[in-house]
């Protein structure tokens, strides 16, 4: 039963990506009969680019204006910005959040409906947070869209009714991600990284939110939400002298104040490398990273080399990191690097999300990358492709009005000559393999990289300890805990005792024996913007058809017949047999546990699942190996962990069940959570009819 399920999503995903690499094959295919692949394309002249200048102003009250004119189309794009130095929220860490999610909902004189109907009603969005503002209108109506700007932002609706609401929801959704691995990863990455008592390493938790009082979110704003650092660019169709006159008639009353700089330690880096391990039960993947303290600043010497020294180890798929973990070995959907240059402090990472078995290789193989760009010359081709790249996208986001008002703060904020941008490919350009390598060794730690992995310990600490390295374990909120300790199993469970249980469990192995056809209806949600409706179809030993309908229409169909499977749907066809699939033709029946032999299934010890022990075993199926999770007081089926292979490198398909119920005197799970890799899936079980409404015809 468990194969038929998890095989949905599989299957679901499959059919897209098989047909997309068709198309893509056609299509280079045609290509190559014009292109001599063998000749490099002479490069073109470097494109030059003009930006519009600003014109500015300033406010008595320290407010600075900038006012970009375009007019080539009826549109104004305005942004606030709050340029305060970090600020420690400490035990009220999730204040600033807090305030941001309250503002835009009304003021003092027009209630949360009044205030978002009336932006509704010119069409206009007007983004306001802790931090600044973000604004787009038709500029006929930007008169009424700055006024309403500016009442939110100045005279907020501050009332304990919103706050209690926005707390809650704020308290919930923490709830969601403590077990969400990859927001674990991004907390206590930047935590580690920067420090708990670092405005860039602090994040908010359950504790700190509580602390949070209305009248905490109201001195923040009070001392924070001031004009002395306060940036307001509008780039769009306005005259200067309207712009203006708008902006002083809306914020001259804007009380004056600035945010005073806090005394808090910099972040340094290690003397060595070390592996910094969080224990995630429920990880399914590894969040892999490397991290140090880089400090770049875009007016550093190195800065244009850093930034050609990026794009080429992890910038995209293009970047080695790509190439090595995704293309190469197929463990990840994809792995890059980040350095974000500041004038405040700003860390170097490399990052990838690997399944558990291969995430000691994963960090052999990062920090493989990272010596090899820190000791090895780059070569011009692979320098000179990074820097097109580069620059390509660097002039496709010249077009764009945000992008112009965001060089226009950059200017301002981060100190840079009159004529950075008009300069930046040339200094691109001009940057040297020799200089590549410098910045690197300059700024991508190796040697004293914190290697910060989360994952399931069970699964991945036994490999991560031959590695040699010094590791530290740390909890969700970046505290230093106790080496996880793994339950032992006891000496007289057996994988084949496991399955026994089961089958007593569902309803014994006589009544799972006697199902000779199943024909399942459900409901999936999550693969795509409305519900997909499917059925499943099976007879013993081996046979089964699914279909997805959406809308009414068939989006998908998969049937196997004993030896050939055949896929089709919207997106083309395709059709594997022998080997590609051999699990699928072992099986002996449709509940397949009353069918094992002792030769196929090992006892790999204890687990959790979903914070509950539980027997996990490792079993055989024609080439392949599953893993399936019996919960060690029900003996229920739980969950289970596949590896398929796909055209973009092999998945984990995890299948976690639930909401067990009685079909005919088997207990059968009406409830599937499905996922592979970012992928969510829900399978909503309708009806399950036992030896009836299948036929042999069905799977012609």
């Amino acid at each position: 039963m468990n194969k038929i399920i998890y095989s949905v999503m599989f299957a679901f995903l499959l059919s897209a990506c098989t047909t997309t690499q068709v198309e893509q094959a056609q299509t280079e295919t045609q290509m190559n009969h014009k292109i001599d692949r063998s000749v490099m394309p002479t490069p073109g002249p470097a494109p030059e680019i003009n930006l519009d200048k600003p014109q500015s102003f300033t406010l008595d009250n320290g407010l600075k204006v900038m006012v970009v004119e375009n007019h080539k189309l009826p549109r104004v794009s305005m942004n606030l910005t709050l340029d305060n130095p970090p600020v420690v929220e400490g035990e009220k860490a999730g204040v600033a959040q807090l305030l941001s999610s309250m503002l835009g909902n009304g003021t003092s004189t027009m209630s949360k409906d009044d205030y978002n109907e009336e932006i509704d009603f010119y069409g206009a969005y007007v983004g306001l947070r802790s931090s600044g503002a973000s604004v787009s209108s038709l500029s006929k109506y930007f008169p009424q869209i700055l006024s309403l700007t500016a009442q939110g932002a100045l005279d907020p609706l501050l009332t304990q009714e919103e706050f209690d609401s926005e707390k809650a929801k704020m308290l919930e959704g923490m709830k969601a991600d403590a077990k969400n691995v990859s927001s674990v990863a991004r907390n206590v990455r930047n935590a580690l990284g920067f420090g708990l008592t670092h405005p860039f390493g602090e994040f908010p938790t359950e504790e700190t939110v509580e602390n949070v009082t209305l009248a905490d979110v109201r001195q923040f704003y009070q001392e924070n939400f001031v004009p002395g650092n306060a940036y307001l660019v509008i780039v769009g169709d306005i005259q200067f002298n309207d712009a203006q006159k708008l902006v002083t008639e809306n914020f001259s009353n804007w009380k004056t104040g600035a945010v005073k700089r806090q005394n808090f330690t910099e972040p340094t880096n290690l003397r060595t490398a070390q592996i910094d391990f969080i224990d995630m039960p429920n990880a399914v993947q590894s969040e892999v990273a490397t991290i140090n303290v880089a400090n770049v600043k875009m007016t550093s010497p190195d800065f244009y080399a850093a930034m050609m020294a990026n794009q080429i180890l992890g910038g995209g798929g293009e970047g080695r990191l790509f190439l090595n973990l995704r293309e190469t070995h197929g463990w990840t959907y994809g792995s890059y690097s980040r350095i974000s240059p500041d004038k405040e402090s700003n860390l170097f990472t490399t990052t990838a999300s690997v399944r558990n078995a291969v995430t000691d290789s994963a960090v052999v193989e990062m920090l493989g990358e990272l010596q090899r760009i820190r000791t090895e010359l780059v070569s011009e081709e692979e320098l000179a492709n990074a820097k097109a790249k580069y620059i390509g996208n660097y002039v496709m986001e010249v077009e764009k009005p945000e992008t112009v008002a965001r060089f226009a703060l950059n200017k301002e904020t981060q100190d840079l000559p009159d004529n950075f941008y008009e300069n930046y490919i040339k200094n691109l350009n001009a940057v040297t393999p020799e200089e590549v390598r410098a910045a690197a060794q300059k700024y991508f730690g190796k040697d004293n990289a914190r290697i910060v992995v989360v994952g399931k310990s069970e699964d991945v600490l036994p490999a991560l300890k031959k590695l040699n390295m010094p590791i530290n374990y740390y909890n969700r909120y970046a505290q230093p805990v106790e080496a996880p300790k793994q339950v032992e199993v006891s000496a007289d469970v057996t994988a084949e005792g496991v399955i026994n249980n089961y089958l007593k469990a569902i309803g014994g192995a006589d009544k799972a024996k006697s199902i000779k056809t199943l024909h399942t209806t459900f409901e999936m949600t999550g693969a795509a913007p409305q519900p997909i409706q499917g059925q499943i179809k099976n007879m013993a030993p081996n046979k089964e058809v699914m279909t997805m309908n959406m809308n009414g229409m068939e989006v998908m169909k998969q049937v196997f017949d004993g030896q050939t499977l055949k896929i089709s749907g919207m997106m083309g066809s395709s059709e594997k047999s022998g080997e590609d699939v051999a699990a699928q033709a072992a099986k002996k029946g449709i509940i397949e546990q009353a069918f094992y032999t002792a030769d196929q299934l090992e006892i790999k010890g204890m687990s959790q699942v979903d914070g509950k022990d539980a027997y996990k075993i490792e079993v055989t199926k024609g080439n392949d190996t599953i893993t399936e999770y019996y919960d060690a007081s029900s003996y229920l089926l739980v969950q289970s962990v596949a590896v398929q292979k796909s055209p973009q490198g092999e998945m984990a398909v995890t299948s976690k069940f639930k909401d067990y119920k009685t079909v005919e005197g088997i207990q059968m799970p009406h409830t599937i959570e499905q996922s592979v890799g970012p992928q969510n899936m829900v399978l909503n079980i309708q009806n399950y009819t036992v030896n009836s409404g299948v036929s042999a015809s069905d799977f012609e």
